[in-house]
């Protein structure tokens, strides 16, 4: 399995993750820009390190689902808030074909470990992207696998904040089988990009937003055919 983990600036959370991501799996650490030592860090944790100069999450996803080989793939934020070592199960529902899609939802572990304005952020989205494709999923979290040719097979083009829910949009639209399992949320190491403050949440849900008001498309089903 491959294990994208797109990076800025994490050099001090880096040991954590790479740590817990499952033995005989590999860690893909896309380098989004960073000015601390990331990059040479995750190199030396014997992570494959892919550099992807355009700013912007999605960015960071798109380039380590490009470099990743294996027939499925996993997301993971690179903050030491979300354990590689969950990741096993999600893979499972989709290894046994009892889902495509499979996303983490987030349970704080401990206070403060994922501010209000985030989670009622994140709220709003989900109740959005339940209006626009009827999917009841509570969290548009970071955390997710799927089979690398279904993902790529989905046309996604946002790379900024929106790019989680696209995925999730983009495969309700495709009629994929999308599963939901809860995951601990602990506190971030260093600074949050996004949802540390209002005006990052707000960007966040600005960039969603204008995902939700795409129009549906039909790409292919993860069977061969189209839904």
């Amino acid at each position: 399995m491959d294990v994208v983990l797109p990076c800025l600036d994490e050099a001090a959370a880096l040991p954590w993750v790479i740590e817990r991501v499952p033995a005989g799996w590999r860690p893909i650490v896309v380098d989004n820009g960073s000015t601390d030592d990331s990059a040479r860090v995750a190199a030396a944790l014997g992570a494959l390190v892919v550099p992807e100069l355009r700013r912007g999450f999605g960015s960071a996803c798109h380039a380590g689902l490009l470099a990743a080989t294996a027939e499925i793939v996993c997301f993971c934020d690179c903050d030491a808030s979300l354990d590689p070592g969950l990741l096993p199960r999600m893979v499972d529902a989709v290894r046994e074909d009892r889902a495509d899609l499979v996303v983490g939802r987030r349970r704080p572990a401990r206070g403060g470990a994922w501010p209000v304005h985030a989670r009622l952020g994140n709220a709003a989205v989900a109740g959005m992207l339940r209006r626009r494709t009827g999917v009841r999923i509570r969290d548009i979290g970071p955390m997710r696998a799927a089979r690398r040719t279904d993902l790529l097979g989905l046309g996604l083009t946002d790379r900024r904040s929106g790019y989680p829910l696209e995925t999730v949009v983009r495969a309700a639209d495709a009629g994929w089988r999308i599963e939901e399992v809860d995951v601990p949320y602990l506190p971030r190491t260093g600074a949050s990009k996004v949802t540390g403050t209002w005006r990052g949440t707000w960007t966040a849900v600005r960039d969603m937003s204008a995902v939700l008001r795409e129009p549906a498309r039909t790409p292919a089903h993860p069977d061969g055919g189209e839904r």
